[in-house]
């Protein structure tokens, strides 16, 4: 038995793998100030449901996957450790001058943003190593110890060092990174050429930093969550995601905490790709995942998982760069609990505020007081108030109609109804404009895609999202309520191994590369057999990043033939840098040099027997059919027949809903669903009236 849980905004999704592969959902509020108890809550419900006890369910497992938004929303709240970051005497300003770009060439009223730590906490240390390695000033031990002073009495909570050139030769960043360890043994050090040796000065050190100060805050957290689980009875192996979409032991997560970022939304492309070919035969999917504070989209194109170097925390050039290649996963604050209002110009607003877990939509009678989106469904009918999460949770109809009738539907002068519908209907808008920015936006076409519906709040805009964008198939998984935590179970032990060795095409040191190339198989099949011991086989694939000579930025191109490359495969590795570059700007130059500059090698380890086939939800306790009255813009109010995921053995047309214990699915009029061999539904969005 396996589990994986994805602790969202709202809630933490749980997906228990029983031993016969079946997967079975679980859903508890999150709960943000100690989010191992809403994971333990989840199991608890899990064990409720297996007819046992929470100790005697996590003793029958072997795995446990983590996801978490911690490290992002500790970034987003300002809540990381406090750090200090240490560079090479007379470059204090990486951080601050960052990489060039701005969003609105012409607005000059926004502030230039602050860098990720501030120049008061930034320190100069005398040395300097040449681009070849050389030293040109040797450390000054005596400054150091100076700087050390300054930061005990400032009593800074981690450090960053990246020193120019530690990439090329590392001796004086080992020598501050020892002298730290030894006067500040209790402070957190990151040293940039171990966590990222990549050319790019301001993302090595943006990247060294970032993960300094979230040492302090994830380290705790990933003992406390492995602690609080071994008292609870597990006594298997804990796992943490990666914002690579793979997954590796939470020892060395807590070790490298900042590739936990994207740790939950990394793998919902992973799953989503898995029930597009199964569902629909398609290997072009737009993969959403709409929870109850965001939506997070990507596509998933001729079946490869999309992939980025530019990975920004909060908005490109204004945010923080990780640098790190992670799974390319866009998201808007928009989703369930996100607030309607009507702005001071008359005009509505959906987002991105939410209700989070706390207090919720005012419909859910914990506080919260705010119309949002699961308030908007919930007056239009489409909800079931008796039977939100299965029962466990009543929802107030009366508290919904009223949030909504006080802070839009007057304000704007129109019905309850008309109001909802509108919430419903900007939201969509929104969705549909994060869709078009990695579609329409880079020249591909989204209506040749299947569109992936995952999230518990997906099924009230996903035929809509459908229709905008012309879409011929909308699938909705057996567990796209639980989307992420499905895919934790798809994914694979992992883990990307990077060298820099700077080559160009027409003077190429095969032997050299080679030898590099033999380095990282090695510290591949090392990690294989090490924590990869006991998985179902591992594959390992090599990629460098490369570009035109003296261009700015770098393509990854994989190579082809592995860990060893002679003077034709350097022709077949060149003729696959002009394609993918062709491919993504529609322009090549196969007449110009090619740089190459980052190798890498990424070693994944089977977890399961088929690690991305697409596993059914096991089936609860079928809702009889039923017939529920539903508001339908354009319509009015429609007897809309009620299925229950599971129990489509024959396809139903719209108007209808159905429903599952934790997710709901509007097929508008127009629309055809049918049920799907993995056990979710297959719906055929039609044309709206």
């Amino acid at each position: 038995m396996r589990f994986a849980v994805d602790v969202g905004g709202t809630f933490s999704d749980l997906v228990v793998e029983d031993d016969e592969g079946r997967f079975h959902g679980f859903k508890a509020p999150t709960t943000p100030g100690d989010p191992a108890t809403g994971v333990l809550a989840a199991v608890a419900r899990a064990a409720e449901s297996f007819g046992t006890d929470t100790a005697t369910l996590l003793g029958r497992g072997s795995v446990f996957i983590h996801a978490t938004t911690r490290a992002l929303n500790a970034i987003l709240t300002g809540t990381t450790a406090k750090t200090a970051f240490l560079t090479t005497a007379g470059h204090p300003d990486i951080l601050l001058f960052r990489e060039g770009g701005r969003t609105d060439l012409f607005d000059y009223t926004r502030p230039f943003p602050d860098p990720y730590v501030p120049r008061s906490l930034t320190f100069e240390v005398p040395e300097r190593i040449w681009s070849d390695g050389r030293v040109l000033k040797l450390l000054d031990t005596a400054a150091l110890d100076r700087i050390i002073d300054r930061l005990a009495a400032l009593e800074v909570e981690a450090v960053g060092v990246s020193l120019l050139w530690s990439i090329i030769n590392p001796a004086h960043e080992i020598a501050v990174g020892k002298v730290l360890a030894e006067r500040l043994p209790n402070v957190a050090v990151t040293l940039s050429h171990q966590l990222n040796p990549i050319l790019r000065e301001y993302r090595r050190a943006s990247s060294t930093c970032i993960d300094a100060s979230l040492k302090p805050i994830m380290g705790p957290y990933l003992t406390d969550l492995d602690a609080r689980l071994r008292g609870a009875g597990f006594e298997g192996r804990i796992l943490g995601v990666t914002s690579q979409g793979g997954v590796v032991e939470t020892g060395m997560l807590a070790a490298a905490p900042i590739h936990a970022i994207n740790s939950g939304p990394s793998l919902a492309p992973l799953a989503g790709r898995a029930y597009a070919r199964a569902d629909s035969g398609r290997d072009t999917a737009i993969v959403t995942d709409s929870g109850g504070t965001s939506f997070d989209v990507s596509f998933v194109r001729r079946g490869e998982i999309p992939w980025t170097a530019d990975s920004w925390i909060g908005p490109p050039f204004r945010g923080h760069l990780v640098g790190f290649p992670s799974v390319e996963v866009k998201w808007i604050g928009a989703g369930g609990g996100s607030i309607a209002r009507v702005d001071a110009g008359g005009l509505l607003a959906v987002g991105p505020e939410s209700a989070g877990a706390e207090p919720g939509p005012a419909c859910y009678g914990r506080g919260g007081t705010r119309p949002t989106v699961t308030d908007a469904a919930l007056a239009l009918g489409y909800l079931d108030p008796g039977h939100f999460l299965g029962g466990r949770l009543a929802l107030d109809v009366a508290a919904a109609r009223a949030a909504i009738d006080r802070d839009v539907a007057e304000p704007l002068n129109v019905t309850t109804e008309d109001a909802a519908a509108a919430m419903l209907s900007l939201a969509t808008e929104r969705m549909v404009a994060a869709i078009e920015d990695i579609t329409i936006n880079r020249g591909v076409d989204p209506s040749q895609a299947v569109l992936v519906g995952g999230g518990g709040s997906a099924g009230f805009t996903a035929v809509a999202i459908a229709r905008r964008l012309g879409c011929a198939e909308v699938v909705i998984p057996s567990t796209g309520a639980t989307l992420s935590a499905a895919g934790a179970l798809l994914s694979t032990l992992s883990a990307e191994f990077r060298t820099l060795a700077p080559q160009r095409s027409d003077r190429f040191d095969a032997a050299a590369v080679t030898t590099v190339l033999a380095d990282l198989a090695a510290r591949a099949a090392a990690f294989a057999a090490g924590p990869g011991a006991g998985s179902l086989g591992h594959s390992v694939r090599f990629s460098v990043e490369a570009r035109y000579v003296q261009q700015a930025w770098d393509i990854e191109t994989e190579l082809a033939d592995g860990a060893a490359i002679d003077a034709a495969g350097v022709a077949r590795l060149v003729d696959a840098f002009h394609r993918t570059h062709e491919e993504l700007f529609a322009v090549s130059d196969p007449d110009s040099a090619v740089e190459f500059l980052t190798w890498s090698a990424r070693v994944a380890c089977r977890l399961r027997p088929e690690a991305d086939d697409a596993p059914a939800l096991a089936s609860g306790t079928p809702q009889p059919a039923s017939r529920r009255r539903a508001y339908f813009a354009g319509h009015g109010w429609c007897d809309a027949a009620v299925r229950a995921f599971g129990d489509l053995a024959e396809p139903v047309t719209g108007p209808a809903i159905v429903e599952s214990a934790f997710t709901t699915v509007v097929v508008p009029p127009g629309a055809t669903a049918r049920g799907s061999d993995s056990g979710g539904i297959v719906i055929t969005p039609g044309m709206a009236r």
